[in-house]
C-alpha cells in the first residue's frame, strides 16, 4: 500500500482528512517531538486506527507532508505518484484532478 493510500484509508475509516487529524493532533500538543507511541495510542482511542495506519499518520504529524523519494516512481505495492503526500482529502484531490484535466 503507498504512502497515500494508507492516509486515504485514514481518511474513509474516520471521516477527517490528513489534515483535520495533523490539526487535532496539534490541537493536543502533539508534534515532532511527541513520542511515536503517544500519538498511536491517541488514534487508537479516539479513532480505533491500527498500528500500521496510525504509523503513517504519525510520520506526518511529525515531519509533515515531503516522504522519501524510495518509492516514488517504482513498482509494486508501496508505489507513491509523489514525494509530497496530500492532506486535504480524496473528494477535494479529485476536484483538483478534474480541474487540471480541463486546463488548457
Amino acid at each position: 500500500m503507498s504512502f497515500q493510500a494508507y492516509l486515504d484509508a485514514i481518511e474513509k475509516q474516520t471521516g477527517k482528512t490528513p489534515r483535520e487529524l495533523i490539526d487535532l493532533a496539534r490541537e493536543r500538543g502533539y508534534g515532532e517531538t511527541t513520542k511515536s507511541a503517544d500519538i498511536v495510542i491517541w488514534l487508537k482511542e479516539d479513532f480505533d486506527l491500527g498500528r500500521g495506519h496510525a504509523m503513517a499518520l504519525v510520520q506526518v504529524i511529525k515531519k509533515g507532508p515531503v516522504i522519501s523519494d524510495k518509492h516514488v516512481g517504482s513498482e509494486g505495492a508501496h508505489r507513491d505518484e509523489t514525494n509530497v503526500l496530500y492532506l486535504d482529502g480524496i473528494a477535494a484531490r479529485s476536484r483538483e484532478a478534474a480541474t487540471a484535466d480541463r486546463r488548457p
